[in-house]
């Protein structure tokens, strides 16, 4: 019975193969799993009739499955085992003796030796099998080890000659600095020191009420500040708290009453701003107007998603009520077609001389009719605005005279700033105009200014230069990571350079005092074939000579645990538009976006040690389908078909336009990515040479969650998993990162990539960590642990510290 039973499983499973191999046929897709599903089939029918021959096709099968495997992927055991795990399984099943006692002999008239003939082949077969799997996993293609290039004593000098640097005990901006480095001079934590690493203190912020979450996309995507002998924070519900950074202690708290309904999208807040009216200043720069009141001399600069700017005393935590209306400016002032979660802020503002400047964040493809992304500064102590920069009147800085408003649907800037106060410029990374990948009403403006950096005068708001890291924006490659500044040596000569990482997986470094590039950048021909009137795709795309963009998928990197979501995915492949590069065109018909709009770079930017020159940042490899939806009679009125009970817009909807977008992971029906691992790596770079060192799959599948198992994967399979969130770079050699989709914060040796230490984390760490002295002498590093929403990690609400062992 149990032969009959086994029997019936292979017909079946070799049925569905063959069938969909069939369809995948009919694409122009690959003939072998035609001849795999036959084998599965014919080896089910002679187990079904008892003939021990069924071994032999079914050894053969395994043989020509692994021979058709080495053709297409070579050595590379995470596609390589997935290719043959089922099939192989279903082998050892059939080799074990009391399966195969059922089955009939040639010559009935002969014992029935079990290790005679079909079964030894098949045995002999299955040994090769696990001998060459167990030789796989020595070996990785991907990985690329390397070392970066030590410190040099001709190339210590400085980051940016000129600037006041902050004390290296501190963490005064978000990035460390203005310069959005990521790095400390720090190096107590080091290579030798760092397995020493301990738990110090967890605080809680509570904002994690009984498991819930109260948005679509809470995120806890905080990095602390350290600054006037305390560590500041902001939580997903933008409440600001004091912590003592010796023992996590709270110091104090505030709430600005921010409405659990208030954020359809989003409840972040990627940190708050410091501001001390005692602070050095620049050569030639006059201090603070000494007349201003001395309320609150030291204060926090912070936001909040339903924009309101505010100030807090940094020793008390009160509102400063100097600070606009008692502590408060509305955002929303001057602002056109305000609705409920259309406008939003979610990362600090920068503060900068006497300035705190601000961008702003829209509804991703709501509706047409947004609001402005106008960026804004306002004087750090009055709350006055002082200039705007608006890409759809961009020479137009002055502050709004008494009933204008802002220009409509302008790129905005929802991501962090970098700052250069010997230069006086303020860099700010734009994205393009709503909807994102529609660009058939887009002005010379938006066009313009779309997917730019420009650099802006601080004083005044004016733009001193601008570059366009994607021409005509389709697929929402707007700009979200934070410039890091610091100065490259090239051809013996300091530059002072900024690294600019983008979601098309470019990493420009241009010169910052002018914007042209430092290492080269091409124009590339790509296609502009569509199905949608009047888009006009741009002929051609700016590519970098230092990019981490994934190379081109073809069929064969199409992924799956078994050969039925692998079909699946190929048929996927081969029905969708795919150009063969980052910049086929979103359609009608359906296209594969890769990258699709998480980018291969995101918020999480990257991070640079000024002294070594050198850069750790982790791409993140993942395909998109997009497809276009014509919705009717857009023109007369926008279609209010679908919408939240609350008459919001359902994301994607682009209410008001001819069409309507889809966005989906390329995923399998298991919920598995299509493509083949790594989704996320770890690259070291050199930046004077352009040359990257090493790369490294970050990440294990621990944690993950699939269609299949009714709780997370437990086993941590290093395949290389997506990050999102940020690295710190130390003196002391060694590089943090929480951000993997598995829960940890891990530390890696910053010259080889090696994994050095490693933490379990009670949540997502989809964060930055930071680092600092305390005042009892102890080097910390801190990260936040509350999850991601929109990418599914485990949600929390902790703040861990770790130090070294006394």
């Amino acid at each position: 019975m149990l032969v009959l039973i086994t029997g019936g499983i292979f017909a079946l499973l070799g049925a569905v193969i063959l069938g969909l191999a069939a369809y995948l046929m009919t694409q122009g897709g690959s003939l072998f799993y035609i001849v795999m599903g036959a084998g599965v089939i014919v080896s089910g029918v002679l187990l079904m009739r008892r003939k021990r021959v069924a071994l032999t096709v079914y050894a053969i099968t395994l043989l020509l499955t692994l021979a058709w495997s080495l053709w297409e992927v070579g050595i590379d055991k995470w596609q390589m085992i997935p290719r043959g795990a089922l099939l192989a399984a279903l082998g050892l099943w059939l080799a074990l003796p009391f399966v195969t006692r059922g089955l009939r002999t040639p010559d009935i008239s002969e014992p029935a030796t079990l290790w005679r003939g079909s079964h030894a082949f098949l045995s002999a077969t299955m040994g090769l099998l696990i001998a060459f799997t167990l030789g796989m996993c020595f070996y990785d293609p991907f990985t690329v080890e390397g070392s970066l290039p030590l410190a040099q004593a001709d190339n210590a000098a400085p980051a940016v000659p000129g600037t006041v640097a902050p004390p290296a005990d501190d963490w005064r901006a978000y990035g460390g600095n203005n310069l959005g480095q990521r790095y400390t001079s720090l190096k107590d934590i080091n290579v030798d020191s760092v397995k020493k690493l301990k738990l110090a203190w967890e605080y809680h912020t509570g904002d994690l009420r009984d498991g819930k979450i109260d948005a679509k996309e809470y995120t806890f995507e905080a990095t602390p500040l350290k600054v006037n002998g305390m560590l500041y924070l902001c939580t997903p519900h933008n409440r600001v708290v004091a912590l003592d950074p010796a023992t996590g202690k709270e110091r104090w708290r505030f709430n600005p009453q921010v409405a659990p309904d208030a954020m359809l999208q989003h409840q972040t807040c990627r940190g708050v701003s410091y501001h001390d009216d005692d602070m050095p200043t620049l050569p030639g720069k006059e201090p603070m107007d000494t007349l201003v009141s001395r309320d609150c001399p030291r204060r926090i600069i912070a936001a909040t998603t339903d924009a309101r700017l505010f100030a807090l005393d940094a020793d008390t935590g009160r509102l400063c009520d100097s600070f606009g209306h008692h502590g408060y400016v509305n955002l929303l002032d001057g602002m056109p077609n305000v609705r409920k979660s259309g406008y939003m802020q979610t990362s600090p503002p920068t503060v900068t001389r006497n300035l705190a400047i601000v961008g702003g964040s829209i509804l991703d493809n709501g509706f047409v009719d947004n609001p402005s992304g106008v960026t804004r500064a306002y004087d750090v102590r009055t709350g006055a605005l002082v200039w705007k920069f608006d890409a759809g009147k961009p020479n137009d800085n002055k502050p709004l005279a008494e009933g204008e408003t802002y220009v409509a649907n302008s790129p905005t800037s929802w991501t962090i700033f970098a700052a250069d106060e010997a230069l006086g410029l303020v860099y700010v990374p734009l994205g393009n105009k709503s909807p994102d990948q529609l660009g058939i009403n887009r002005t010379a403006e938006d066009e313009k200014y779309g997917d730019t950096v420009v650099a802006l005068d601080i004083d005044t708001g004016a733009p001193r230069w601008t570059f366009q890291t994607s021409h005509h924006d389709l697929w929402d490659r707007d700009n979200p990571s934070q410039p890091s500044l610091l100065d490259l040596t090239v051809k013996n000569e300091r530059v002072p350079a900024m690294v600019l990482p983008t979601k098309g997986g470019n990493l420009f470094v241009l010169d910052r005092r002018d914007g042209k590039p430092i290492l080269p950048v091409n124009e590339v021909a790509v296609s502009t074939e569509t199905d949608i009137p009047g888009e006009k795709p741009s002929p051609t795309q700016p590519v970098s000579s230092l990019n981490f963009t994934p190379p081109p998928l073809r069929e064969r990197d199409m992924w799956g645990t078994t050969p039925i979501d692998q079909l699946l995915c190929r048929i996927t492949f081969k029905q969708y538009r795919y150009d063969g590069n980052p910049w086929t065109p979103p359609t009608q018909a359906g296209s594969i976006v890769y990258p699709g709009n998480i980018g291969v770079f995101n918020w999480g930017s990257v991070a640079v040690d000024p002294v070594r020159q050198v850069l750790i940042g982790t791409p993140v490899r993942l395909a998109y389908l997009y497809h276009f939806v014509k919705r009717p009679d857009y023109q007369a009125k926008p279609d209010t078909r679908q919408v939240t009970k609350d008459g919001a817009p359902i994301f994607n909807e682009n209410f008001g336009a001819e069409y309507a977008v889809s966005i989906q992971h390329f995923r399998s029906g298991l919920g598995l990515p299509c493509q083949a691992p790594p989704w996320g790596t770890m690259v070291g770079v050199d930046l004077t040479t352009g040359k990257t060192a090493w790369t490294r799959r970050h990440g294990t599948v621990k944690d993950q969650t699939t269609t299949f198992l009714p709780f997370p994967f437990p086993i941590p399979l290093p395949m290389g998993i997506l990050s999102h969130g940020g690295t710190l770079m130390t003196a002391g050699g060694v590089s943090f990162t929480g951000a993997t989709l598995d829960n940890y914060l891990r530390a890696y040796d910053v010259t080889t990539g090696q994994k050095l230490w490693e933490a379990r984390l009670p949540a997502g760490g989809q964060a930055t960590p930071m680092s600092y002295r305390a005042e009892n002498g102890k080097q910390y590093v801190v990260i936040a642990a509350g999850g991601h929403g929109s990418i599914g990690t485990t949600p929390g609400d902790s703040v861990l510290a770790y130090t070294l062992e006394d």
